[in-house]
């Protein structure tokens, strides 16, 4: 069993910058890929950015070149930094981690004002 628990969320104006933090503990040496996904109210929940094991990494259309995601394998743990937030970032995140299969975190609020 693995738990992920996301921390770094919070209240920010329009163009200012968080930093989210997951770390994975219980089982997560068998974990590869890692991300963040959102969702905002009444909005599907949406993939924001993973990173695998190896490194390489896939964003969201709307966050590239804003958002940056890295990890440190030896903590088992995975970063959000977000740059340039816009309102329509608000959202809860929420942290994943994946091997055979697929554990979420509890999520971390996100609220952008303007």
């Amino acid at each position: 069993q693995v738990q992920l628990v996301e921390s770094g969320g919070g209240l920010v104006q329009a163009g200012g910058s968080l930093r989210l933090s997951c770390a994975a503990s219980g089982s997560a040496f068998g974990i590869n890929a890692m991300g963040w996904y959102r969702q905002a109210p009444g909005k599907q929940r949406e993939l924001v950015a993973i990173i695998t094991s190896g490194g390489s990494t896939n964003y969201a259309d709307s966050v590239k070149g804003r958002f940056t995601i890295s990890r440190d394998n030896a903590k088992n743990t995975v970063y959000l930094q977000m740059n340039s937030l816009k309102p329509e970032d608000t959202a809860v995140y929420y942290c994943i981690g994946s091997s055979s299969i697929v554990y979420w975190g509890q999520g971390t609020q996100v609220t952008v004002s303007s």
